[in-house]
Formats: C-alpha cells, sequence, structure tokens
C-alpha cells in the first residue's frame, strides 16, 4: 500500500509537475525557514515563472485567492478530514503601496528579484526541494545562523509598504528567539505610530500569534520597547510607570509584574489567558489609592474587566474571546480565600467552563507575586475529589416549578432560584421538596413580593 500524501509531499509533487511543464518552480519563504530550523512548516509556498493561468491550466483544482498578486492555491487529495493546500504564487517584483498593505501594481519577474520585494531576509530564500539546494539571495541563511532578524534592503521601505510587518518582526524575533537587527528595530521606533492604518483584525491576529508563543514576555517586553504600545494598547502606558510594593519598598512596576505573570503561564496557555495576563491589572492605574504603608486598587477588577472588554471591541476579538477574556480579568482574583469561601460560591465558580484557565492565572499571579499557591492547590484538589454530581447536580426547582406554585415570571424568579441553587450547593437541601419548603420560608419574609 502506498503512503499517505502528506503535505510536504504534495508540495514536491507540484514543484515536479510545474518542472515538467517547463517551468522554474521552487519552494519559498517560511516554509524554507522553517525546515531550516528542523521545524515542520505550518504550510508550503511554491514560487515560479508560471503565470497564475498557467497554473490553473497545469493543476485541476484550484481556487484564485489573489490573482491578480499571481497568487493561486492548489487543492490536493483529503488527509485527516481536509484537502491539502499549496500556495503557488508567480515571481514578481511590486510598484508602490498606496494604502500601507498591499502593491498597487506587480510585475512578473525573477527569483532575484521577488526575494528582494520580501520582508525579511530569513524569509526570502528558496529551496528545490528535488536536490536540496537553499538558493538565498539576501542573506538570510547567515541571519538565521546568527540569530538575527533583519529587514530585506531598507526597512523603512519594507515596513512603508506594508505596516504590519512591523509587528510581525515581533512577533517572529518572538517565536524564534531572534535578535532585531539595529537599523531594523530602529526604522520600527521611528514609524510604530504609523501602524494605526492597519486593520484591527490583522493587528489583532498578530498579537494573537504573539501571545501564544512561549517567549510571550520576552515578546511583549520588545512590543514595549519598540514603541507600539502607544498605538496599539494604550491603556498599558499607565502602568509602566506604576510602581508595585509598598511605597517606601517599592519592589519594579506593574508592567514588570505584568511581564512575570506572563512568564509564568503556562508554555501553551490559550491566547484569552495570555490576554487576560497580560490586562489582569490594567484597572489599577485608576482605581490606585495611597495609604502610609501601602498602595490600593479598591474595584480594578471590575474597571479592569471593562476596560478590557473595550479593547476587545476595538481589537474585534469574537464574542466567545471577549466574554471569557473579560470573565478571567474581573475574577483573576476571586480565588484568593478559596478555603473560607462559601461552598455554593466556590462549587459555582469550579463549573465553570474556564476554570483550568482561571486557576492558571491564579498561579501565574501568585508566582509572579511571590505569593503561596495553596489556594490554586486547594481548588485542583477538590476538582479531583468532588464527583460531577456534587460539583454540579441537576436543579431542584426549575422555573416551571414557580409557575405551576402560582408566581408569575419576573426578577423574582431569579432570586428565588439562586437562593434554592445556594443551598443546595451548600448541601442544606437535597430533595424537590425541601427546595419548595425553602421557596415558602423565602415568601413568607417579604410577601409583598409574591404579589
Amino acid at each position: 500500500m502506498a503512503p499517505p500524501v502528506s503535505e510536504r509531499n504534495f508540495a514536491i509533487e507540484v514543484v515536479q509537475r510545474l518542472r515538467q511543464a517547463g517551468y522554474e518552480a521552487l519552494w519559498a519563504g517560511g516554509c524554507v525557514r522553517d525546515e531550516l530550523l528542523n521545524l515542520v512548516p505550518q504550510d508550503y509556498d511554491v514560487a515560479t515563472n508560471a503565470r497564475p493561468e498557467e497554473v490553473r491550466r497545469l493543476f485541476r483544482h484550484t481556487v484564485a485567492v489573489g490573482e491578480s498578486f499571481g497568487v493561486v492555491e492548489v487543492i490536493g487529495p483529503r488527509v485527516a478530514g481536509h484537502s491539502l493546500v499549496v500556495q503557488v504564487a508567480s515571481f514578481r517584483s511590486d510598484g508602490s503601496y498606496s494604502d500601507g498593505r498591499r502593491p498597487d501594481e506587480i510585475v512578473f519577474s525573477t527569483p532575484r528579484e521577488d526575494a528582494r520585494r520580501r520582508d525579511f531576509t530569513i524569509n526570502g530564500m528558496f529551496k528545490d526541494p528535488l536536490s536540496g539546494e537553499i538558493i538565498d539571495y539576501v542573506g538570510g541563511l547567515e541571519d538565521l545562523k546568527a540569530g538575527v532578524l533583519r529587514a530585506i534592503g531598507d526597512p523603512h521601505a519594507r515596513f512603508a509598504e506594508d505596516k504590519l510587518r512591523m509587528l510581525r518582526a515581533v512577533r517572529i524575533a518572538t517565536r524564534f528567539g531572534l535578535r532585531l537587527e539595529e537599523r531594523t528595530a530602529q526604522a520600527i521606533g521611528e514609524m510604530a505610530e504609523q501602524i494605526v492604518v492597519v486593520s484591527a483584525e490583522r493587528i489583532a491576529d498578530e498579537l494573537r500569534k504573539l501571545l501564544l508563543a512561549s517567549r510571550r514576555a520576552w515578546g511583549m517586553r520588545l512590543f514595549h520597547d519598540l514603541g507600539l504600545t502607544a498605538p496599539v494598547l494604550p491603556e498599558i502606558l499607565a502602568m509602566v510607570a506604576l510602581p508595585q510594593g509598598p511605597p517606601l519598598a517599592p519592589t519594579g512596576t506593574l508592567w514588570d509584574h505584568v511581564l512575570r505573570v506572563l512568564e509564568s503561564l503556562p508554555a501553551d496557555a490559550s491566547f484569552p489567558l495570555a490576554f487576560a495576563a497580560l490586562l489582569h491589572d490594567v484597572g489599577k492605574p485608576r482605581t490606585v489609592g495611597r495609604t502610609p504603608d501601602r498602595y490600593t486598587f479598591y474595584n480594578h477588577e471590575h474597571v479592569g474587566r471593562r476596560m478590557s472588554g473595550a479593547i476587545c471591541e476595538r481589537l474585534r476579538l469574537s464574542n466567545e474571546e471577549q466574554t471569557r477574556i473579560e470573565w478571567l480579568v474581573e475574577k483573576h482574583q476571586f480565588l484568593a480565600d478559596a478555603r473560607t469561601m462559601r461552598t455554593c460560591k466556590l462549587k459555582m465558580m469550579l463549573i465553570h467552563p474556564g476554570i483550568e484557565e482561571l486557576l492558571a492565572l491564579h498561579r501565574a499571579d501568585a508566582l509572579a507575586s511571590g505569593r503561596s499557591t495553596d489556594h490554586v492547590e486547594y481548588c485542583e484538589q477538590l476538582l479531583r475529589e468532588w464527583s460531577k454530581e456534587e460539583l454540579d447536580p441537576p436543579p431542584l426547582l426549575t422555573g416551571h416549578d414557580l409557575m405551576r406554585r402560582g408566581l408569575k415570571p419576573g426578577p423574582q424568579f431569579k432570586k428565588l432560584l439562586d437562593a434554592v441553587r445556594e443551598a443546595q450547593l451548600d448541601g442544606g437541601i437535597k430533595s424537590s421538596k425541601q427546595a419548595m419548603d425553602l421557596v415558602e420560608r423565602l415568601l413568607a419574609e417579604k410577601p409583598a413580593e409574591s404579589k
């Protein structure tokens, strides 16, 4: 039996088909870089001197994703439930970028000219997958070996073509642990404010990838040092200068603390968890007060939730992401008193779908502050010991039960059902009869509300 077709093998087949038809064809960009780093590429790109219409004639299944820019997707066989896809782009050089994102016009060209219009040297290399030869017109191989991220040619020109490349530089440097070349870093610092012309969705996508990297704390420090905080996340600026620790014995700034929290997250932390960690104390600068021996930040978690929501909306994150981020920010201190908390309150928190992320945030915050993680271990112990039935039993009463009792739907419903649920989770009642008896007692205490 023939081995299954992998994405890599399919990318080789695409090159072979183009070569057999008389065209030049090479792997290009990120897949070349990743293989040189002994990583599995996330996708494969092929560069060729074939024009888009010629590519489409050669392959049965194609999608013209950017034919005006010389880009065609070649669709391969289905593997593990999805079709293999290789993006084929014609060698080109670009004209001016009046919108700071896409070239106004392109000219089909040579591999050398195509390499020079790309963003960074480590992304500008080609590979012949049939011979294994690396074709490098821009010094990418040398930079990769030296651990340097360098813009191709004039960095100001590269960033002027697509302003998002400034944020992409931070993300790529973070992912691979690279040092930004001096002129490249200087150009970002001088042009950072111009990133505001980029769409919120594209900025959010780069932030998402940056915060998913295991070196996320290092990346966010670089993000700030290059001047990208003010145009992208201005709410963070106030944290940078806010002292952390007692007034007479400061332990750094709030920004230092936030970076330590990011460092303390699990390497595989989700984006909502990492973004919430970045924003968990964003409300502190607006709520800061001072006593002789300490700073106070009353209700900063609620202020932080509102600020986080506004940031998520500005970045056009999904409703699901925004809801989880807001919840994590608001609850980032909630479990600190888990051992003394009412059982019902604790159980209602432990059954939340985001509890694992919340516990990870609590642990990271405690570690970053030099505090005990006992409250986290206690919650994790309860999650192991309590059965699903004990943690989240079926409700003893529903709204229909209250309607049969003769009550009309309204705000009172929620109060009664919440009271019953809390008593159930506390272990005070265990049957529907006991639940209805509690309702009757509550109604007797406030008869006016039952009318």
